[in-house]
């Protein structure tokens, strides 16, 4: 895998209440292993708020890591059969989050790395949301991203 990627985020939030709430985020960003351990970096803007937010995605095992530094702060952990607990600053105060994963599914081949995430979502201890998040890195090719690889 190249430094330079181009990195797919789509995530589904399905809220009894509410119904569903689909997002996608396709964005740049640069990739390095260390230790057998993938790391992605990737800034992401805010609407309607100046700054940014800087994101690292840690991927070990069966374990992802999205650590946000900016304009929002957390370090969450994704860790399947575990529910692991954080605060999610946000510029409107903070949240204590919880995050219980049922299924992190990581598929790496020479140029692609694939994970879906399955998981429960709290927000001060109470249920919120079943969520799904798959992600697609990729090398940025100089063309431009080859978005026929994320199908």
């Amino acid at each position: 895998m190249t430094k330079d990627i181009i990195l797919k985020i789509s995530g589904l939030q399905l809220v009894p209440q509410d119904g569903e709430e689909q997002l996608e985020v396709i964005t740049a960003g640069s990739y390095f292993q260390r230790d057998g351990k993938h790391y992605i970096k990737y800034d992401e803007v805010t609407e309607g708020f100046s700054g940014s937010t800087s994101n690292l995605i840690k991927i070990n095992g069966d374990t992802l890591e999205v650590t946000k530094r900016g304009l929002t702060n957390a370090h969450m952990i994704f860790q399947e059969n575990k529910k692991n607990m954080t605060y999610y600053g946000t510029p409107f105060g903070n949240l204590l989050v919880g995050i219980s994963a049922t299924n992190v599914d990581v598929r790496e081949d020479e140029n692609k790395i694939q994970v879906e995430v399955n998981y429960a979502l709290e927000v001060n201890y109470e249920h919120l949301a079943d969520c799904t998040i798959h992600m697609n890195i990729q090398p940025r090719s100089a063309d431009g991203p080859e978005l026929s690889l994320f199908d």
